[in-house]
C-alpha cells in the first residue's frame, strides 16, 4: 500500500500535462530581479520542459502533493490510500521513495498534510522534478536551471533539519536514483599517481545509510554512519557526518578519497587531493546544495569491531533534582569516558516520560545512556570497571536517585549493533533542532552552570518538562584526523569538541500567518545561550543546527573566519551566477526569500566577510 501512495505522489510528464501546468500558475509581481516563476517572465514554455523532459529519458516529473489522496478536491483522492498514508506520514522511509516532501512539513509550507480538513495544493512544492538516474540527468537539469534562471534544490530523501531540499516554484534535482554500492580493497584516486592502500566503497550520492551498512557489512566492514536509516551519503558527507566510530577513526568527511560532482557551470568533473582540490576541500564539510551536486563518492572502510554496547541509567522522581544533577555530572565525565575509548549517544531527560520498552513509569528526571566499547575481549569486564567511579560517585552525592541501571549486550559486529539502535524517532512534525559542540573545558570547568545550562535547554518552553541530548561521538580520531589533501571544510570546533549535544522545539501545523513557529524559534534561540555562554568559541554541526543560528557563517565553519573566507571564494569561482542557493548556506547573502519563496536578488549586494 505504501508503494502505491508513493506513485501518487508523482505524474510523469506528458505535454498535455506541461501545458497545463505552466498555464495555471500565475507568479507574483516584485519588479526586482528575481529567479523565473510558474507563469510569470521568464518561465519557460512547455515546449522547452517536454524538451527537457526528452532529455532526461522522460523522467521530468510535475510532483503532486504526497497527502492529495486525503483531500477529496484532489483528483488522488482515496478514503484507504489516506488512511495508510496517515501512518507513514510519521516515519523517515515514507519520504525515501517520493520525489517531494520533507520530514518536517514547514519546509513545505504545510501546503498539504494529511488532514482532510486542511486545505491541500502543491504551491508548497518544487514545480517540476528530474528523477536524476547518472550525472548526465544531473547536469541536464543544473544546465536548465541555469539556462532559464530558475532556482534549483537538491534533494535525496527529504532527511533535512534545516530545510535547504526543497522550494516552491523550482527545479528539484532529485538524486534519489543515484544507486551501486561498490567495494574496493585499494583506492587509486583519478589523476593521481599512488595508490591509496585502504579498504573502501564506492557509492551513488542517493545511497542511504542502511543500504552502506549492509554492503559494507557483507564485506566484514563498516563506515563512519549515521544513526538514521534514510540519510543519503551526498548530504551527510556535505555536513561532515559524525557516528559511534567518529571518536576513533574520524568524521565521515575526513575519509572521503573522491567525488564526481556537477558544478553549478554544468561541468561533470571528478574532486579529490589531485584535481579540483579546493572544490574537493569545500565538499568534505562546507555544506550540502551550495558547491555542486554530488553524484557519486569513494569513501573508506573500516573493519567491523564487535562491540560492547552499555546501558546507564540514573534517574530520580519529580521534583526530586537529584537525578537530573546526577545526569549533569554524567555529562560531565564524557572527557574520562572518551580516554576509555567509550563512544555514543546520551537522553537528558526534565520531569519526562520516558518510552522504556515494556515500561509504565510516570516522569522522571535523569539520564539515559546507550554507550559502547569497541574489540574488548572483555568487554563486560571493562564496561564495569569504566563506570564503577561514576556509579559510586553518584551513589555517594545524591543519595535519592532511583537504583542505578547498568546492563551490557554483546554484539558480532557494528552493523548488528545498529540495527538495534538506529534512530526510529517519529517525523511528520514541524520541529527545528539546536545544537551547541562542546569541549573537555565546557564540559568540566563548572558543573553548576552545566547543570543550569542543560535544563534550560531542556525546559525550551518553561514547562518544566522536556529533554535532551549529549552524544559522544568526537575523540581522539577527529582530533588527529588527516583528511587526504592535507585538510577539509569541517567545522574546526569539531577538532577539540568531545560531545554534540542537541534540543528542539515544536510548533503547530497550519501556522499560516507565522506566529506559532517565530514563537518555537524564539524559545529554541533563548534555550541555548547558556550552552553557548560556556563554549562561546566553539560553534554548531551544520547538519543538526538551528536554521536561524546568529552569525552562522562563523558558527558552522569557525569562529577564526578562515574556514568560511576560503569557503565563500570557492564558491564564488565555482558557482558566479548562485546557480545553487539554500539557507543557512555559503555565499547566500546576495539573494533572500521574499512573497512566499519566490527568490530575488537582495539590493544591498555586498558579500559576507
Amino acid at each position: 500500500m505504501i508503494h502505491s501512495i508513493r506513485l501518487l505522489s508523482s505524474v510523469v510528464l506528458s505535454v498535455a500535462t506541461l501545458s497545463q501546468f505552466v498555464e495555471s500558475n500565475s507568479a507574483p509581481h516584485t519588479g526586482r530581479q528575481c529567479r523565473a516563476v510558474p507563469g510569470g517572465p521568464g518561465w519557460p514554455s512547455a515546449d522547452r520542459w517536454a524538451a527537457l523532459n526528452n532529455t532526461v529519458g522522460g523522467r521530468l516529473i510535475v510532483p503532486v502533493p504526497p497527502a492529495a489522496p486525503c483531500h477529496a478536491d484532489q483528483a488522488s483522492y482515496n478514503e484507504t490510500t489516506c488512511a495508510n498514508l496517515k501512518a507513514a506520514f510519521k516515519t523517515y522511509e515514507f519520504y525515501v521513495d517520493i520525489p517531494v516532501g520533507s520530514q518536517v512539513p514547514a519546509w513545505d509550507n504545510d501546503t498539504c498534510l494529511p488532514l482532510e480538513t486542511a486545505p491541500c495544493s502543491a504551491a508548497g512544492y518544487p514545480a517540476y522534478v528530474i528523477n536524476a538516474t547518472s550525472a548526465t540527468d544531473v547536469k541536464a537539469g543544473v544546465d536548465f536551471g541555469r539556462k532559464h534562471k530558475i532556482r534549483l534544490v537538491v534533494r535525496a530523501s527529504g532527511h533535512d533539519f534545516l530545510g535547504r531540499s526543497n522550494a516552491p516554484n523550482s527545479l528539484s534535482i532529485w538524486t534519489h536514483g543515484l544507486k551501486g554500492i561498490k567495494l574496493f580493497d585499494s583506492f587509486k584516486p583519478k589523476g593521481c599517481k599512488t595508490t591509496i592502500n585502504t579498504t573502501g566503497l564506492a557509492a551513488g550520492a542517493g545511497s542511504y545509510m542502511r543500504q552502506l551498512n549492509e554492503a559494507a557489512a557483507a564485506a566484514g566492514k563498516a563506515m563512519i554512519s549515521g544513526g538514521g536509516p534514510t540519510v543519503t551519503l551526498g548530504g551527510y558527507l556535505t555536513g561532515g557526518g559524525h557516528g559511534l566510530l567518529s571518536p576513533r577513526y574520524g568524521m565521515a568527511a575526513d575519509q572521503v578519497l573522491e567525488f564526481e560532482v556537477v558544478t553549478p557551470k554544468g561541468d561533470i568533473v571528478t574532486a579529490n587531493e589531485c584535481q579540483n582540490q579546493d572544490l574537493f576541500w569545500a565538499l568534505r564539510g562546507g555544506g550540502g546544495g551550495t558547491f555542486g551536486v554530488i553524484t557519486r563518492v569513494a569513501t573508506k572502510t573500516f573493519p567491523s569491531p564487535n562491540i560492547t554496547a552499555i546501558t546507564f541509567v540514573a534517574a530520580s522522581f519529580p521534583p526530586d533534582r537529584s537525578g537530573f544533577e546526577a545526569a549533569a555530572y554524567a555529562i560531565s565525565q564524557f572527557p574520562y569516558l572518551e580516554r576509555q575509548g567509550v563512544s555514543g549517544y546520551s537522553y537528558i531527560f526534565l520531569n519526562f516520560t520516558v518510552p522504556f520498552p515494556g515500561s509504565n513509569l510516570p516522569p522522571l528526571s535523569g539520564l539515559l545512556m546507550s554507550v559502547v566499547l569497541q574489540d574488548r575481549a572483555n568487554g563486560s569486564l571493562d564496561a564495569a570497571a569504566i563506570f564503577a567511579p561514576l556509579r559510586q560517585n553518584i551513589t555517594a552525592r545524591w543519595p535519592t536517585v532511583l537504583p542505578l541501571v547498568f546492563e551490557t549486550t554483546e554484539y558480532p559486529s557494528f552493523m548488528a549493533w545498529w540495527e538495534d539502535h538506529h534512530d526510529t524517532v517519529v517525523s511528520g512534525d514541524n520541529s527545528v533542532v539546536t545544537s551547541r559542540l562542546l569541549d573537555e573545558a565546557a564540559l568540566t570547568s563548572n558543573l553548576t552552570a552545566l547543570t543550569a545550562a542543560y535544563e534550560t535547554l531542556a525546559d525550551v518552553d518553561g514547562t518544566g518538562t522536556g529533554a535532551a541530548t549529549a552524544y559522544l561521538v568526537s575523540g581522539r580520531g577527529v582530533w588527529n584526523a588527516k583528511p587526504g589533501g592535507g585538510g577539509n571544510a569541517v567545522n574546526p570546533a569539531w577538532r577539540k569538541a568531545i560531545s554534540h549535544t542537541t534540543a528542539g522545539e515544536s510548533w503547530d501545523h497550519l501556522d499560516f500567518d507565522g506566529k506559532s513557529k517565530r514563537a518555537a524559534y524564539r524559545r529554541a534561540d533563548a534555550s541555548l545561550w547558556p550552552l553557548r555562554k560556556l563554549a562561546p568559541d566553539s560553534g554548531a554541526y551544520v547538519n543538526e543546527a538551528f536554521p536561524e543560528e546568529p552569525d552562522w557563517q562563523h558558527s558552522f565553519w569557525g569562529s577564526g573566519g578562515q574556514h568560511y573566507a576560503r569557503l565563500l571564494r570557492i564558491k564564488r569561482a565555482v558557482d558566479p551566477d548562485d546557480v545553487l542557493w539554500c539557507h543557512p548556506c555559503v555565499g547566500n547573502d546576495r539573494w533572500e526569500e521574499v512573497d512566499g519563496g519566490v527568490l530575488c536578488r537582495v539590493r544591498d549586494k555586498r558579500s559576507y566577510l
